[in-house]
């Protein structure tokens, strides 16, 4: 697989007062879509519970190309950027792309995996993890970390 994508409906309570998609809606449109990658290859928020882990982010970036309006057909894509070889960090880089196929934003997040029992960074990383990072399409720039 190349890349991950989905179309992604824009809804009046994602607007702001000047009709644009708000600045926040876009972190949420690329976590929903992190979750739902990772579900769909068999990192579930249930196996995330079971074996006491989760993923944390420690930086979340948006570069805002092109307004999004309400109507607008929106397709969201997501790579992986960076990664070291265990998959404990990584940068995951999500498009958000217009039916125009014109670049409308670049969301990056930066993140590892916590072990949410001991509260700190999952230390070896499990192997479902390692599994299914590895499983993410790789951006074109890709850097092994």
């Amino acid at each position: 697989m190349s890349v991950f994508t989905k179309e992604i409906s824009i809804r009046w309570s994602d607007l702001d007062p000047n009709f644009h998609l708000r600045h926040s809606a876009y972190y949420d449109f690329g976590a929903q879509h992190r979750i739902e990658i990772l579900d769909s290859q068999g990192l579930t928020l249930r196996v995330m519970q079971k074996e006491h882990f989760g993923p944390v982010l420690f930086r979340e970036e948006c570069i805002f190309r092109k307004e999004i309006h309400l109507g607008n057909r929106i397709t969201i894509s997501t790579k992986i950027g960076k990664m070291k070889p265990d998959a404990s960090r990584w940068t995951i880089v999500h498009e958000l792309k217009n039916e125009k196929e014109e670049l409308c934003a670049v969301i990056s997040v930066e993140g590892a995996w916590l072990d949410t029992k001991l509260r700190k960074l999952a230390n070896p990383v499990p192997e479902i993890v390692q599994k299914v990072m590895n499983t993410f399409p790789k951006a074109d720039d890709f850097i092994m970390l």
